[in-house]
């Protein structure tokens, strides 16, 4: 378990998307660019709060930047079961059951496609949004979605560790 030191004051007045980001931000250190192997190793050693909010952010900070990040995102975890079901293990741990649904829909619409060409997870690519004006704008919608019910999400677990301090911070007078 690694927890974060902050000031009181720093702690106080992040906001909630901030705030979850602080508090993974030595963990994404430790794993970022690391073989599988030791991302495991780190992620074990976590508590389940923190594992949940690594998990969450993995898929957020990944898939916030753009409908094309968003969908080859979202085609990578899947593609990693064990990712994908931690995020959804941790949406539930802070209670974020309406991303939770939403990525459920989400994977379901992509399966159907996917099956539907014969293609696999790990066949998602940049170049699918260019060549299919369906999949587009379905992905654009999808993306706007997703940003709404993140801030949501933040609000949940930011929320709980303001609840559950000691469990992320030790906080600096």
């Amino acid at each position: 378990m690694t927890l974060v030191s902050m000031e009181r004051g720093t702690f106080e007045i992040l906001d909630d998307e901030r705030l979850g980001w602080a508090c993974m931000e030595p963990t994404f250190v430790q794993i970022r660019g690391k073989a599988p192997a030791v991302k495991r190793e780190v992620i074990a050693r976590l508590t389940e709060g923190q594992r949940a909010l690594c998990m969450f952010r993995v898929l957020y900070d990944h898939a916030k930047s753009s409908p094309l990040e968003y969908y080859l995102w979202i085609h990578s975890l899947l593609d990693t079961p064990d990712y994908w079901n931690g995020v959804l293990k941790g949406l539930h741990f802070y209670e974020a059951s309406n991303m939770a649904h939403f990525l459920e829909q989400t994977k379901e619409e992509f399966a159907s496609r996917n099956s539907r060409l014969g293609r696999t997870w790990a066949d998602a690519s940049f170049q699918d949004l260019e060549q299919d004006a369906e999949l587009k704008e379905r992905v654009e919608a999808g993306y706007a979605r997703f940003v709404e019910l993140a801030q949501d999400s933040h609000r949940r677990v930011a929320q709980f560790i303001r609840a559950n301090t000691g469990q992320y911070v030790i906080l600096q007078e």
